[in-house]
């Protein structure tokens, strides 16, 4: 009975928002964790490490993409015979691979708490089933908000039940630092022991609850294709069986997908952006604030940075219902360049200007992070229109653009170092300078200039957004899949979904 309840009064964008709690909880701990887990009590060599890392690096851009196919390949062909797959019948696919996949992506959070290998073999097999699991579970939770929703304003509610549990699921990292201590372990695993049962728990109980939603809607639709047929009505013309797309043609076609390759260019950017601030923002408080604020207000800062994303996304949210989510992008690109500009402008010794942009460059950066979702899940409209698929390939698109777009993680941090070691004559490698740098080294004892690591730093906080957002508009000024073409693109994936013709040619 009270199952039943449960099932009526909870909606299903809060039942699909949840998820991503069920996911944040882990993953915030497993980011903050695992390398000094590693580096500091299981005490890998520094070979093993890198080695696990690289081959870490080539999954994790792989793995999206290959799982995204294998999930949607048999949408990528028309009906040969028999009526077309469902949309609640795909939900219903997605929501039996979340029910199976989230429980042992908790499992996987938990086999690195627990030496059970030599470290350099735990390392490499940890990561790659977490990450594993972890894109299997990520790629069907965003490829939901594609298939439960068309509109505009049903995917920003949905959208906005994540941000909600995604900031709840920020506060295990608050948790964590009572439980973590390297000198004894113990509490630590049961602590991540408990954030993995209540995942699995959760996994379970709402992919259940979502899939006995869809169950009765797909049975739904079964009776009346079924009375259809004894009636002899709604059968389309005996044409030819097209043949299932390659995935040579699905590239061919993608590649052809203008809104796509644009988005691409800009997104990249974007998550060079992100991991650019996450790498360097423990730096930029060292060496641009240490010296005057304290170590409490360091924490807080480093707090906000983690929540106030998502909680910010609410509002973006709200203005995207409003705007649309293609306008406010936009803003954000021009906020992001207009704060960067203000920020160089005033200098490096204004210490509470450089406290709220260093923290407001990481939380609108990282909200931006966040509205990207509701875009791709428009270019899965679009592309089910243009092509004239059977069904959305939504999870394999998702994979898609996360291939194209995951060399900026590496290029952050690779890129960061090299500016670093431009700008101050400083390699962090070496831990010497190098002659040729931007910034001359001032004689700091005779008072004269400010120490180069220090300024060097405020040049790479300020230059690098900049440049981004300079990249960024000029990139999303070409995109146009936004105002009248992206409501005739939803019309026409709607009324195909009903059962009309689509045409191309209408947009």
């Amino acid at each position: 009975q009270t199952h039943l309840i449960l099932l009526c009064v909870v909606s299903t964008a809060v039942l699909y928002g949840s998820l991503a709690l069920f996911t944040s909880i882990l993953h915030n701990v497993f980011l903050l964790y695992y390398v000094e887990t590693f580096v500091s009590i299981y005490k890998i060599d520094k070979v093993s490490f890198w080695v696990g890392e690289t081959v870490f690096l080539i999954w994790n851009s792989l793995n999206d993409p290959l799982f995204g196919w294998l999930s949607d390949r048999s949408f990528l062909s028309s009906p040969q015979s028999g009526s077309p797959i469902t949309t609640p019948e795909v939900v219903l696919k997605r929501l039996k691979a979340l029910s199976t996949n989230g429980p042992l992506f908790a499992l996987s959070f938990l086999a690195f708490w627990v030496a059970w290998a030599r470290p350099g073999l735990q390392f490499l097999l940890c990561l790659c089933l977490y990450d594993g699991f972890l894109t299997m579970v990520d790629l069907h939770h965003s490829a939901l908000l594609a298939d439960l929703a068309v509109s505009a304003t049903d995917r920003t509610r949905l959208n906005f039940h994540c941000s909600v549990f995604s900031a709840l699921g920020s506060f295990s990292v608050f948790l964590s630092y009572s439980f973590w201590d390297k000198e004894d372990f113990y509490s630590f695993r049961l602590f991540c022991m408990t954030l993995a049962a209540f995942s699995i728990l959760g996994f379970f109980l709402v992919s259940r609850l979502l899939r006995e939603r869809f169950q009765k809607e797909v049975l739904l639709r079964q009776d009346e294709a079924q009375t259809l047929k004894e009636l002899s009505v709604g059968h389309a013309p005996l044409t030819h069986p097209e043949k299932p797309v390659t995935i040579k043609q699905y590239l061919k076609q993608l590649s052809k997908h203008r809104n796509f390759m644009w988005f691409v260019s800009m997104n990249l950017v974007q998550v060079f952006h992100c991991h650019f601030n996450s790498n360097f923002f423990p730096l930029f408080l060292e060496h641009l604030l240490s010296d005057n604020i304290s170590a409490s207000t360091g924490s807080i800062l480093l707090g906000i940075s983690y929540i106030a994303p998502h909680l910010n996304n609410l509002y973006f949210l709200t203005l995207c219902q409003r705007y649309g989510v293609y306008l406010v992008i936009r803003w954000l690109f021009m906020l992001k360049l207009g704060l960067s500009v203000v920020m160089l402008l005033a200098g490096a010794d204004h210490i509470y200007l450089l406290c709220i942009f260093i923290a407001s460059n990481r939380v609108f950066t990282e909200g931006t992070c966040k509205l990207l979702k509701l875009v791709i899940s428009d270019l899965v409209d679009e592309d089910f229109v243009v092509n004239r698929r059977q069904q959305a390939t939504s999870a394999l698109l998702f994979g898609m653009v996360a291939l194209l777009t995951k060399p900026g993680q590496t290029f952050a941090p690779l890129i960061g170092t090299w500016l670093l070691c431009v700008y101050t004559g400083y390699d962090i490698f070496e831990r010497e300078p190098v002659k040729d740098s931007l910034v001359s080294v001032p004689d700091v004892a005779a008072g004269s200039g400010t120490p180069p690591l220090r300024l060097g730093c405020f040049y790479m906080l300020v230059f690098v957004p900049i440049t981004c957002a300079l990249l960024q508009l000029a990139a999303w000024s070409r995109f146009t899949l936004h105002g009248r073409k992206l409501q005739g693109i939803k019309t026409l994936r709607q009324g195909a979904q009903h059962g009309n013709l689509i045409d191309v040619k209408a947009i």
